[in-house]
């Protein structure tokens, strides 16, 4: 390669890396607006959650998670993924909210990605907002 063709490829290659320095720079930046319609679009998730944690709809048999666990009681999402010694294994949140549904509620088991679960998981979490993340604790 001609010497002029060299330094044709380093100035192409610094000019993209300041582009995409200034790009990065940028990424994060966002208006209050931004921050009021992102804390919207959340708690209008973490409110179907919460109606679905105490509706029946997700089983069969009448039962609604509020009963075993009102308000998110007792289900210390902060320390998930654990083992959990009902599934004989190390799993997510999702997984035991999948558990629930499928064993003291006696409905069919939601997709992982569901808007359902994760307006669930949202509730959960929203709920222990402020609780120590402590993975694996029992």
């Amino acid at each position: 390669m001609s010497m002029h063709k060299r330094m044709l490829v380093v100035k192409i290659t610094a000019v993209l890396a300041i582009a995409m320095i200034i790009i990065l720079a940028y990424a994060d930046e966002f208006t209050q607006k931004d921050l009021e319609r992102w804390q919207q679009e959340y708690m209008s998730v973490v409110e179907r959650g919460r109606a679905l944690w105490v509706s029946p709809e997700l089983g069969t048999n009448g039962v609604a998670c509020a009963q075993c666990h009102p308000n998110a009681a007792n289900t210390h999402p902060e320390t998930y993924p654990k083992f959990q010694q009902q599934l004989g294994r190390v799993i997510a949140l999702r997984d035991m909210i999948n558990w629930c549904i499928l064993n003291p509620l006696e409905g069919p088991t939601l997709a992982l990605d569901s808007p359902e679960m994760i307006a669930l998981e949202s509730y959960i979490m929203y709920e222990r907002r402020g609780v120590a993340l402590e993975p694996g604790k029992h």
